[in-house]
């Protein structure tokens, strides 16, 4: 059984990656600004108030978990906001998106450093519309922005955390069907969350500082 933090774990593909890392008997630790009534129903320990916007909620969030040793910590909380353009480029929204997308989890992983004993593993639910070779619609300036930020910060992590025998591993959801996507995706929350257990479950030091696909498709940067 491990003990298993998973951001961002009030819907979408955190409430399922938490339903499915209860349901095969791991110690899930939900963390979540608001909880919400389908993430209550699963038993799990739930902790509120973590704004990954904010030091302060990160370093609140690490008093919580003082002592407690984590195997894995899955950093899923993340926005999409309106895509804008050259032409009505809105500055707030693109910071706003770098705040969450990018600093949060390199906020968050310094926070939670103590907890991180040699074996453990760190992931980043990414997107491959960071990558900058797969970039062939331009535009979604702060989404791309944020989550090609968010790619370096992880390969840095990668290197930073192989002394310390911790992995880090960079993941592709799919277009998941979820609020953030307006319910457009064509994939649905519970199968990305199958998919990226798997390759977190497959991660070792060997393969840290990849970025793959919840497939199993390793991709490009």
């Amino acid at each position: 059984m491990a003990n298993v933090l998973v951001t961002g774990a009030n819907r979408g593909i955190g409430l399922e990656l938490a339903r499915a890392l209860h349901g095969r008997g791991d110690q899930v630790i939900a963390a979540c600004r608001s909880s919400s009534p389908e993430l209550d129903k699963l038993g799990v320990r739930v902790e509120t108030g973590v704004d990954v916007a904010s030091s302060d909620s990160a370093k609140t969030l690490a008093r919580r978990l003082e002592g407690m040793k984590l195997d894995v910590v899955i950093h899923n909380a993340g926005i999409l906001l309106p895509k804008g353009d050259l032409e009505h480029l809105d500055e707030e929204s693109i910071r706003k998106q770098l705040e969450i997308n990018a600093l949060g989890p390199l906020r968050l992983t310094s926070a939670l450093l103590p907890n991180l004993a040699k074996g453990a593993k760190v992931a980043l639910v990414t997107s491959r519309m960071g990558s900058i070779a797969d970039n062939t619609s331009g535009g979604s300036y702060g989404y791309r922005m944020s989550k090609v930020a968010l790619n370096m910060a992880g390969v840095s992590m990668a290197h930073d955390l192989r002394g310390r025998g911790v992995a880090v591993i960079l993941l592709h959801p799919g277009y998941v069907k979820t609020d953030m996507t307006g319910g457009g995706g064509n994939v649905l929350p519970a199968d990305a969350a199958k998919g990226l257990l798997a390759r977190i479950d497959a991660l070792t030091l060997e393969t840290t500082g990849k970025f793959f696909h919840a497939s199993g498709e390793h991709l490009p940067w």
